[in-house]
């Protein structure tokens, strides 16, 4: 049994965490206050309401099953009023195919500048790029955010998918019904579908991105022949322990839903879960404690060996969505183009940079910044790192403070009209790889 911090009678929202991704955990602000040998018994302890959150249908299989008991104050279903649809603002789902004007291409964007008008985190979500139909439950979205002002008495739940936060400047504190989470850039939060939550500012304003996984929740990849250890690890991740507002006061519930965005009136807050057990709950991670393979001798191994988290399809080995990091690490391989090679890919990259120098792209992509590069679009390294890969004397070399990431997925992702008309967009990015002059000749050979 995990306790939270005691902070008040009313009020008990504190960071805590239990450690451990897809575990099974039962937790409790009051002891007592989680039932004993079942899971809704006629009177709950302290005049509690029990309610279960499913994130599976209830016959998956027992290694699929999904579900948590909440033990809560007031039940969800008791807002104070009807939901009515709201405008979304920036905020986009699949399918959404027609509102780029743009050619296909390589896109690029530089980094967002933080407004100074009042932007909580659902007026200040935009999406770039949307990939499949959130109604046949696949695929994904990819966002960015910016932030100046906290949720105060707003909440939100996600009914269309699972959400990854990926902060990039400015802390975060992440009120749930499960816990309190606190995240900020080089650290990552997962918010499955249907938990609700308020998003507060830590230090100041706030940018970052996030991942609207439509699919299967995201888990921790197979490590195949790599075997029990490396990538991330289990322990890593860490969970909330039960926290709780006692509060009445007037305020918003927000739910995306298919969609659209609706809201209505309540007259208290919903994050007041005194007690909870099950293995469907938010977690963080930080991105640091992955622990990176690669080759030792010679060639470049496939950048799947740097995922994280993974969203499975029906499709074995294809992944609805991939997180994907490249992390600080060495590099030692021999007579080997050491920077990710030329290719063209069936599965589409959104790629971001939270902090440092990416070595494929060492002028243009900067931290806040994003690229896309969509399905069978060619791609890779700029010219100048291709001249400095291809001539540098192959000692080792460690790659220190960089932290970019990639949300890969087996779906086309199409621009928002957003993302097409932002300012930032770097209409020349194509023209890094106009250097690539011809090197072909008879009289060369390989050394």
């Amino acid at each position: 049994m995990t306790f939270a911090t005691p902070v008040d009678t009313s009020s008990r929202l504190e960071p805590a965490y239990m450690s451990g991704f897809g575990n099974s955990f039962a937790t409790e602000v009051i002891p007592g206050a989680l039932p004993v040998g079942r899971n809704s018994p006629q009177r709950c302890a302290y005049g509690l309401y029990a309610e279960q959150l499913s994130g599976s249908p209830f016959t998956a299989p027992r290694g699929a099953n999904q579900r948590s008991w909440l033990y809560r104050i007031r039940p969800t279903v008791r807002h104070h009023g009807r939901f009515v649809e709201v405008a979304p603002g920036n905020w986009r789902t699949a399918p959404c195919q027609a509102e780029s004007e743009l050619p296909i291409g390589q896109l690029r964007w530089g980094p967002t500048p933080i407004p100074d008008e009042p932007l909580t985190f659902i007026t200040g979500l935009s999406t770039m790029t949307t990939a499949g139909d959130v109604n046949g439950q696949a695929g994904m979205a990819a966002h960015i955010y910016t932030i100046t002002r906290s949720m105060a008495d707003q909440y939100l739940f996600n009914a269309d998918g699972e959400l990854m936060i990926v902060p990039q400047q400015g802390a975060l504190r992440v009120r749930t019904e499960f816990g309190v989470i606190d995240i900020a850039p080089g650290e990552i939060a997962i918010l499955p579908r249907g938990v609700i939550f308020a998003v507060d500012l830590k230090d100041g304003p706030a940018r970052g991105y996030v991942c609207e996984n439509y699919g299967g929740a995201f888990t921790l990849p197979e490590r195949g022949p790599i075997g029990a250890n490396c990538l991330a690890n289990q322990r890593d991740f860490l969970t909330p322990v039960a926290a709780y507002e006692d509060k009445d006061a007037d305020g918003e519930i927000y739910v995306k839903w298919c969609g659209r965005l609706y809201k209505s009136a309540i007259d208290h807050s919903p994050l007041d879960v005194v007690a909870w057990h099950g293995n469907y709950a938010p977690c963080k991670y930080d991105l640091r404690h992955f622990s990176p393979v690669g080759a030792l001798a010679f060639d470049h191994p496939d950048p799947s060996i740097f995922t994280v988290l993974t969203a499975p399809s029906e499709t074995p080995g294809t992944a609805n969505i991939d997180f994907v990091i490249f992390p600080e690490r060495w590099a030692v391989a021999e007579n080997t183009f050491r920077p990710p090679w030329y290719h063209r890919n069936i599965m589409s990259e959104f790629m971001g940079l939270v902090y440092g120098q990416y070595d494929a792209k060492p002028h243009g992509f900067v931290p806040g910044g994003m690229s896309l590069h969509n399905c069978m679009l060619p791609h890779g390294p700029d010219n100048d790192a291709f001249e400095h890969a291809s001539a540098s004397e192959l000692k080792p070399v460690k790659l220190t403070n960089t932290m970019a990431f990639m949300f890969e997925t087996r779906f086309p992702q199409h621009l928002t009209r957003f993302a097409s008309r932002h300012p930032a967009r770097q209409d020349d990015y194509a023209d890094c790889w106009s250097g690539l002059k011809k090197r072909f000749s008879l009289d060369l050979k390989q050394s």
